[in-house]
């Protein structure tokens, strides 16, 4: 177990590894009370950061054209302690779960009306016939056979009753999560190192990947962005919103001397993610502007966080940024000042989005919440600068859990 703080009162217990049996349990536990709560008897998940969230169980995503048809399935049912699983096949590595026999079930295929017919004899046996059932995600198949599927009436939205769940960590979820950031800080160093004029962008990712999965990655959760920013908005690439793109998928385009890159990764441990961001120049040194720029970005992100605690609002973070900016969101239009992670690279809450100032206002931080905060700087002739931070709300502040330098910036 590490204690880590930030420079004040914020003081928070991590569990080097996570317990996962445990961690189940206290998710478990969430879940159900969530479900009660919402009125819920029982859950079905087919998004994968759902059942990993659910049933403890994570596995490495293999070939992207079957990962909606050979995927795992989740059931919650609000008086069972443990959830089922229904899970394919991984060929060549054991399923690490502490669930009973009785609870993991073979693989249903739901995109197919034959799946379907065969899930719905399951769920016959497994929930009662008057049971309201919430569920994240249907398929064509499951809404031709919602008939047999549901008996009891429609399915419900399950995403009121898993983002009330997830939105506060237990100790072992934080532990994954550092340990995701970690992995990723570690062979963003190697990444770094290897950065020159020359050097393909679909190079970085591959180095990337291959050492991140060395030092125990489960999976890659989004292709790796190594974006070359333009120098003006004017040169960029064309965009509804008129403002920057971002991101832009990762070709086999050299890098060149001066090349000012915004980059973002993420991975997961044990089905927890991270997710990284920092502005790289290559072969070169950042430009008295530039430097300039990161030191206002780091401004920003300092102001943001000297409102960061339990009890603040979405809206708060907004505010602050904005007054911080001179009246002007710091972030895309696309995007956010900041969102939420754990199982999903990208949670709940998003702050700063088309959700409205009603919503931000009204989105209350709790202790244990996880907090990505990612300003971004721009000015035409720069290159621009953005960077990631991931902190934990505690009581009276925050607590990082990323721990990399700014380089080749200077704070």
């Amino acid at each position: 177990m590490t204690t880590v703080a930030q420079d004040g009162p914020s003081v928070i217990d991590i569990p080097e590894e996570p317990d996962r049996p445990r961690m189940r349990r206290e998710i478990g536990a969430r879940v159900r009370a969530a479900m009660k709560e919402h009125g819920v008897d029982a859950l079905i998940a087919l998004g994968n950061g759902n059942v990993v969230y659910l049933t403890g169980a994570s596995w490495p995503l293999l070939d992207a054209g079957l990962s909606h048809v050979e995927r795992p399935v989740a059931l919650m049912l609000a008086d069972d302690e443990y959830p089922h699983l229904f899970m394919p096949a991984r060929e060549g590595a054991p399923l690490e779960t502490d669930l009973p026999d009785d609870h993991l079930h073979e693989p249903v295929y739901l995109e197919f009306d034959e799946g379907v017919e065969h899930f719905a004899k399951v769920l016959a046996e497994l929930i009662p016939a008057r049971a309201t059932v919430a569920v994240d995600e249907l398929t064509g198949a499951m809404r031709r056979a919602a008939g047999r599927l549901f008996p009891a009436g429609a399915p419900v939205d399950a995403a009121p009753v898993v983002g009330t769940a997830k939105l506060v960590k237990t100790p072992d979820q934080l532990s994954a999560i550092r340990r995701a950031c970690r992995i990723t800080e570690e062979a963003m160093v190697d990444v770094q190192k290897s950065l020159a004029p020359g050097v393909r962008q679909i190079d970085l990712s591959a180095q990337f990947v291959r050492r991140a999965f060395e030092l125990g990655a489960t999976a890659s959760m989004l292709e790796a962005i190594w974006q070359v920013m333009p120098t003006s908005k004017a040169e960029g690439v064309w965009t509804t919103h008129g403002d920057l793109a971002l991101p832009l998928l990762t070709t086999e385009r050299e890098l060149e001397k001066g090349d000012v890159l915004w980059t973002d990764v993420s991975i997961t441990y044990q089905g927890y993610c991270s997710d990284f961001g920092r502005t790289w120049v290559v072969g070169d040194e950042p430009t008295p502007r530039q430097h300039a720029q990161f030191h206002k970005w780091r401004d920003l992100l300092d102001a943001v966080l000297a409102v960061t605690k339990a009890g603040a609002t979405c809206g708060d973070l907004g505010r602050a940024a904005i007054a911080a900016n001179g009246g002007q969101k710091p972030w895309l239009p696309h995007f956010y000042i900041g969102h939420g992670i754990g199982s999903n690279a990208a949670e709940m809450p998003m702050i700063g989005t088309d959700l409205g100032q009603e919503f931000d206002d009204n989105f209350v931080f709790p202790v244990g919440m996880v907090l990505v905060l990612e300003p971004v700087v721009w000015e035409d002739g720069t290159g621009g600068y953005r960077s990631e931070e991931i902190v934990v709300i505690t009581e009276d502040g925050w607590t990082p859990l990323t721990d990399y330098p700014y380089d080749p910036y200077v704070y």
